[in-house]
């Protein structure tokens, strides 16, 4: 097992993580700057990171700052928007060669924290007032981002899905904004609504890699500071118990039928069960020897795809399926046979096993990565849960037959969405 060890300390308006490893030879600094999601700011907060990537005072066009990351031995600078729970999540990551393995001794990680700091505390504004031909050539690409989700009926289905199933909900809002809403950011409200994020958001910063960590808790101390602040919390959300299953066919040009449903699993990352659950979803659709897998696809041959996922903060499960219009009844039939045989318990010892194995294998292939690093620890800025990996490994291999039945009783369908052409009907 990977020990990971990762020690925080309270910055300046920020908490600093510093994980010291020695398996890369890069170092890989990721912001991250998380918020309720919010209807009136969903659109300025997608469109935010890419106006900050785009360019900076010092460096005030892309070009310039492309090239300047070239001459730091090619580090590279990414922007990422998420939704975990009610929360909207921007993260930006540069990741520098670890000056430790070239000749020239030039203090990257120095310089890749001076970046950070030009791009968060100096950018390309003057006036109270982003550049405005930057912000207008990042709203065409905001739009063209936001309508790729429709021409990508995978994606749409399930964006239609998540609509139906949270309506009413801050999760229901689509993670790039709202396309009706691109048209109302200019460079003025725009500004504004970055310098409200800097003061309220709740901010992390990672630092992956090789490091000295003296060092850099100094060189972060000098170049980034903030105001305190006590970040906002999402409002709790109480969902009622749905009398029925919620359906929605949707009919457009397509060929092949998209069948999304989702249940309420009513446990959330940190819960108890939540190990269980993870073992639940992996047995049922969430990898190749799963249920689904093999009854929807194999044997029955219905599907083209079939798996289920989790989204571990807001206690959603999702099954994605692509199937013949003509299928749709007996594709919900069998979907609904394998939750009852979860529920039943009918599944074998071997599956648990190798279903452990399998989630084992890819959280070690996830912290192979030093993204993938982040993504595991920030669950527990999320979810407010100091879950370190030792005790996730521990947590998932004592899970019983008993416990993933358990959890199987509190897992509730709430929605299913068809997809489905306009050639003939769903029956």
């Amino acid at each position: 097992m990977t020990a990971l060890s990762e020690s925080i300390k309270e910055m300046s308006g920020y908490k600093l993580h510093l994980v010291k490893t020695d398996k890369y030879k890069t170092n890989t600094l990721v912001w991250k700057m998380k918020a309720p999601l919010q209807a009136t700011d969903v659109t300025k907060r997608a469109i935010l990171p890419y106006v900050l990537q785009s360019s900076t005072k010092k460096y005030p066009t892309t070009a310039k700052l492309r090239s300047y990351l070239d001459e730091l031995y090619g580090a590279t600078l990414f922007v990422d928007l998420a939704k975990k729970g009610e929360y909207h999540v921007i993260t930006l990551s540069i990741e520098i060669a670890n000056e430790k393995f070239l000749g020239d001794q030039t203090p990257l990680l120095k310089h890749a924290f001076e970046l950070l700091a030009e791009i968060l505390l100096n950018p390309n504004a003057t006036n109270h007032s982003f550049d405005a031909a930057t912000i207008e050539m990042e709203k065409r690409t905001l739009k063209q981002r936001i309508q790729s989700v429709y021409d990508d009926k995978m994606r749409y289905s399930n964006l239609r899905l998540i609509q139906e199933m949270c309506s009413g909900e801050p999760y229901a809002l689509n993670v790039n904004g709202e396309l009706e809403s691109v048209n109302q950011i200019n460079a003025e409200n725009l500004f504004e609504y970055y310098q409200q994020a800097l003061a309220e958001d709740e901010l992390d910063l990672y630092i992956i890699g090789d490091i000295d960590e003296d060092e850099v808790y100094k060189t972060a101390s000098d170049l980034i500071k903030f105001q305190d602040r006590t970040p906002k919390e999402a409002k709790k959300i109480s969902v009622r118990t749905k009398d029925k299953v919620n359906e929605v066919i949707e009919k457009q040009d397509v060929k092949q039928g998209k069948l999304n449903i989702g249940y309420r699993t009513n446990v959330v990352y940190g819960d108890p069960d939540y190990y269980a659950l993870q073992l639940f979803n992996g047995i049922f659709g969430g990898f190749s020897h799963s249920k689904l897998f093999r009854n929807v696809r194999e044997k029955a041959s219905l599907a083209y795809y079939a798996a289920s996922r989790l989204e571990s903060h807001k206690g959603l499960m999702m099954v994605m399926s692509g199937i013949d219009s003509k299928n749709y009844q007996q594709a919900v039939q069998i979907i609904n046979e394998q939750m009852l045989a979860m529920k039943n318990g009918d599944f074998t010892d071997e599956e648990i096993d190798q279903t452990k194995a399998v989630i084992r294998n890819q959280l070690l292939e996830t912290i192979d990565t030093s993204r993938g690093i982040v993504e595991v620890l920030y669950h527990n800025v999320v979810s407010k849960q100091p879950i370190d990996l030792q005790t996730w490994f521990e947590g998932m291999e004592q899970v019983t037959r008993e416990d993933i039945v358990k959890v199987a009783q509190k897992i509730e369908a709430d929605t299913i969405y068809f997809l489905t052409g306009t050639e003939g009907g769903s029956q």
